[in-house]
């Protein structure tokens, strides 16, 4: 049996000892992996990282003064849902000890996680690159709000390290497929 045939009358998912005993595994248990508990604890930083970041920046009085830390929420935001989605996704698989392991599944949150990727890593670029303005450029920190600013950009980045680990996981995953 794989995991497009268990016989349950779910097509995409398939109980860990479906697979032990069929033989027929056709991707790597990667940690990381969707339904694992590394895959979990990953998504759950991300959430964490990004929930972090829009706290940060919106209790900050002038961060509406920016395009980039409007953009920064706005990208954290997307991110925070997404993450929190697939959480919620792995812990329902760890709790019926199921693998998610369909290429089709696996395929959506490739695509998913480099999107996300992608717009986190841009939106904290661009309000990094305003914070390194006013930080140093403008002859130090003279807006109120500056350590507001940089703890939200550095935990932004924080949340791009552990999106972009998962997007390489699951780009690996599809990829041995």
């Amino acid at each position: 049996m794989c995991c497009d045939d268990c016989g349950d009358g779910f097509s995409s998912f398939c109980t860990v000892k479906d697979l032990k005993f069929s033989g027929l595994v056709k991707m790597k248990d990667l940690p990381g992996t969707p339904g694992t508990l590394t895959g979990l604890i990953l998504r759950i930083s991300q959430c964490l990282f990004a929930v972090g970041s829009i706290i940060s920046m919106a209790t900050a009085s002038t961060f509406f003064n920016s395009t980039a830390f409007c953009y920064l929420i706005a990208s954290m935001g997307l991110q925070v849902i997404w993450s929190f989605g697939l959480a919620l996704l792995d812990a329902y698989a760890l709790a019926r000890k199921k693998i998610l392991h369909n290429i089709i599944l696996v395929s959506l949150f490739v695509v998913g996680d480099w999107v996300t990727a992608t717009l986190s890593l841009a939106a904290a670029s661009s309000a990094a690159g305003i914070t390194v303005l006013y930080s140093r450029d403008l002859g130090g920190c003279r807006v109120p709000d500056c350590p507001k600013f940089q703890m939200s950009v550095c935990l932004a980045f924080l949340s791009w390290i552990m999106i972009e680990m998962s997007s390489l996981i699951m780009f690996w995953l599809l990829a041995a497929g």
